[in-house]
């Protein structure tokens, strides 16, 4: 019997209206190795499984087994115990993640595998197209533009992981390192945690430069569910950990809300590293510093608010991209900085 090469891994709750077109595109695969589809139900009350069964007979008419576990509980275990399950039921070299609501390219699986077969300590991505087109423009920019140094430098941002969950492919080896994806269920961020196990594992970070997935936004989706404010903590902890740990001094560009709210969020260590914000703003500028009220220290600290050119590198920058007409980044490149040594992004 041949080894299993590829193991497709589907996570299905309540797919049913989109599940016809997610399946065709795994049908439609030009892989030529060896290539199974794990589908783990979790606990769909809608025409999901009918589908499934249906697709079963295609795929496995067309050479592609079909492995599906699930359950029928009253309610949902959620999208990071399907994942593992689906992973545990297959048994495939190399993962592929795919999300019920999307559609694979046919080349897909054939591109992720020959740059993951260069790379076993990576998480493979891709370019991808967004449906609707018009929703998420910037973090669809941002997706399909990071270049390879900034797969690994902006991992601090609020968009999450540098390539997004449903591009995922990497080796089974490299994930069971790694470990499983957190189960805690609906609010945790299963894909950011495991993104920044691997990162801390030393694991490396590649996109394949074409559109390979069509990558829904509905309001029914997964990630809709985890609240802002847990993945600002896990954001903050992790900047704290691979960062600051290493600085012994660093400005905070930003001396409004954001740039305030990552000072209060920093522990007692990292705040006391913290010698200036900085801005362009003239009237947050003549304000001349910071009070940090809430602070149970006596005198509380005052933070000098300084002028950008006027300030010191490191930074830790606290500017959303992309929303000043290009002046915040005309700025930043006026000071002949490297991203990833002299500064990295937190908006």
């Amino acid at each position: 019997m041949s080894i299993m090469l590829m193991s497709i891994i589907l996570p299905v709750h309540n797919a049913e209206r989109w599940l016809q077109e997610c399946l065709r595109s795994v049908l439609h695969q030009d892989f030529e190795g060896t290539m199974e589809l794990s589908v783990f139900n979790d606990a769909s009350k809608d025409n999901s499984m009918a589908i499934i069964d249906k697709w079963k007979v295609k795929l496995e008419d067309s050479g592609i087994l079909v492995v599906v576990g699930g359950h029928d509980s009253p309610s949902p275990r959620g999208v990071g115990y399907s994942k593992n399950r689906a992973v545990a039921q297959s048994s495939g070299t190399y993962l592929c993640f795919l999300d019920s609501d999307d559609v694979m390219m046919p080349q897909r699986v054939r591109l992720q595998h020959e740059a993951a077969a260069h790379h076993p300590r990576c998480i493979v991505g891709c370019q991808v197209r967004r449906d609707p087109p018009d929703s998420t423009k910037r973090y669809t920019r941002w997706i399909n533009q990071l270049s390879a140094d900034q797969l690994l430098t902006q991992v601090f941002t609020s968009h999450g992981p540098t390539v997004i969950m449903p591009t995922w492919f990497c080796s089974r080896e490299w994930f069971s390192q790694v470990g499983c994806f957190d189960e805690g269920g609906k609010g945790v961020p299963e894909d950011l945690l495991f993104f920044q196990e691997h990162l801390r594992r030393g694991g490396h970070v590649l996109r394949v430069e074409q559109s390979l997935l069509v990558y829904r936004c509905h309001p029914q989706a997964a990630s809709r569910s985890v609240l802002e404010s847990t993945i600002w903590t896990l954001r903050v902890r992790f900047l704290e950990e691979r960062v600051l740990l290493h600085w012994t001094t660093f400005t905070i560009w930003n001396a409004g809300k954001q740039g305030r709210r990552l000072y209060r969020s920093l522990d007692t260590a990292n705040q006391q590293k913290v010698t200036a914000f900085c801005d362009v703003d003239e009237r947050k500028i003549q304000k001349g510093f910071y009070c940090y009220e809430d602070s149970q220290d006596r005198p509380k600290p005052r933070v000098p608010i300084l002028h950008f050119r006027a300030a010191q590198p490191p930074f830790v920058i606290c500017v959303k991209l992309d929303l000043t007409g290009g002046a915040f980044e005309d700025n930043l490149s006026s000071l002949h900085l490297q991203e990833g040594r002299d500064f990295f992004h937190f908006s």
